[in-house]
């Protein structure tokens, strides 16, 4: 019998606007150099073709709700706050949005003219990702950026002013030729800001990049890990909670868009590139649009602009699920699986025994539920699996071997767990 997963009511929204100055060498992002005139007003209509084919290829969707909104790039900041108003008022008349719906725009310091935060936030913006990497002027310049640290100071200040208090910074660390002292400094920058958000994360090679083509001087191994180990101390000790593995947050600002994305709800993609995942009669579908921008624009609104539409196959759904839900440092329940994906915890019992073994994650009665006092051995996985509310997060030792973790939930692995001494 198919499995049949259970929607959330809830949807996210997600609106991919491609185009940047310039290619920054380390970016594996569907993003491109943007003409000499950006086709502004023929790409909103695009995005709006976009979204009522979509809609209309998936009647089930009436009735859902936008809960967030994402514009991301590319750098959307090169839109004016006119073209993200038109965009973000024709969704809200074709999905309504929440009462307190969280929409959020990515911007580049570089690209931000004195008062665009004012006009944004009237445009409905209430959350600013501000992709500011490094306040060292030697690393933005190693690092292909248009902005110095002047700007980003001055930027982040702007969102203040223009009465924005959702703010993320992007904040990345292990740059080429950086050393302890660098990175801290600029953890130490970001935070003298105030932001409710930031994304802390280390620079690496990405295939078809400039800098795996040409790698510049990095860190090595272990001073990144330092690195990394000093700034999550630094943190922590000043209160910020670490809930995803590159992601931290001042108390009840986690950002809501990505949390859809690792709790494995719903979300439509539109524009060049952008990717879906629906819930639709049972099943779990990846949908996603042709990359080149000129291509997806002249083909949106038909299914030519799709670059495809998939159902998850059912021995695929443990490890989609798990790519994303053991990403956050809560993990899941045993009911979110299951509602999720359609199948039964039972489906990856021995998955869950041989992680546990292995010191990867850890289980845990569900708060408020009846159930064990204590966390299961391994055995008890398997003997409880259909009965007791449990909670499966990734240990410390899970975070930091987090692709260990994972690669037992793909399909071929198959792990068989050890003979228990209980």
């Amino acid at each position: 019998m198919t499995p049949a997963a259970t929607p959330s009511p809830l949807l996210s929204l997600y609106v991919h606007l491609p185009w940047c100055v310039r290619k920054c060498p380390y970016c594996d992002f569907n993003s491109h150099r943007a003409p000499e005139e950006l086709p502004i007003d023929a790409y909103v209509t695009a995005l709006i073709a976009d979204l009522d084919r979509d809609l209309a290829d998936m009647p089930e969707l009436a009735g859902r709700r936008i809960d967030t909104v994402f514009f991301g790039g590319g750098t959307p900041s090169l839109f004016p706050a006119t073209a993200i108003g038109t965009i973000i008022e024709q969704a809200n008349a074709r999905l309504a949005f929440t009462e307190n719906v969280e929409i959020t725009l990515e911007a580049n310091p570089g690209t931000i003219e004195r008062g665009r935060f004012h006009d944004y936030r009237r445009a409905g913006v209430n959350r600013i990702s501000l992709g500011v990497q490094s306040f060292d002027n030697t690393m933005l310049q190693r690092l292909g950026r248009i902005h110095d640290g002047d700007q980003a100071l001055r930027a982040a200040r702007e969102v203040r002013e223009a009465g924005i208090d959702n703010l993320n910074l992007d904040l990345m660390y292990a740059l080429p030729e950086q050393d302890l002292d660098g990175a801290l400094a600029d953890l130490d920058a970001a935070l003298a800001l105030a932001p409710e958000h930031l994304s802390h994360y280390q620079l690496t090679l990405e295939p078809h990049t400039e800098f795996a083509r040409r790698p510049p001087p990095l860190p090595d191994n272990d001073l990144a890990a330092e690195m990394m180990i000093q700034c999550q101390a630094r943190l922590a000790d000043a209160g910020w909670q670490h809930y995803e593995t590159s992601a931290y947050a001042r108390p009840g600002r986690a950002c809501r868009h990505n949390l859809n994305y690792w709790r494995y709800g719903d979300y439509l993609g539109i524009g060049a590139g952008a990717h879906g995942k629906l819930t639709l009669a049972g099943q779990v579908r990846r949908r996603w649009k042709q990359r080149h921008p000129k291509r997806w624009q002249a083909t949106a609104g038909s299914a030519q602009a799709l670059g495809g539409d998939d159902a998850v196959a059912v021995a695929d759904l443990p490890f989609d699920y798990a790519l994303n839900a053991l990403r956050l440092h809560e993990g899941f329940t045993s009911a979110q699986f299951s509602a999720a994906t359609g199948l039964p915890l039972a489906a990856i019992v021995n998955t869950l025994m041989v992680a546990e073994q292995r010191g990867l994650i850890e289980i845990r009665p569900v708060a408020g539920q009846a159930g064990r006092e204590q966390a299961p051995t391994a055995t008890g996985v398997a003997l409880a699996s259909l009965t007791a509310p449990m909670q499966i997060l990734p240990s410390a030792h899970g975070r930091h071997f987090l692709n260990d973790l994972l690669e037992l939930f793909l399909p071929e692995q198959q792990p068989t767990p050890a003979a228990s001494s209980a």
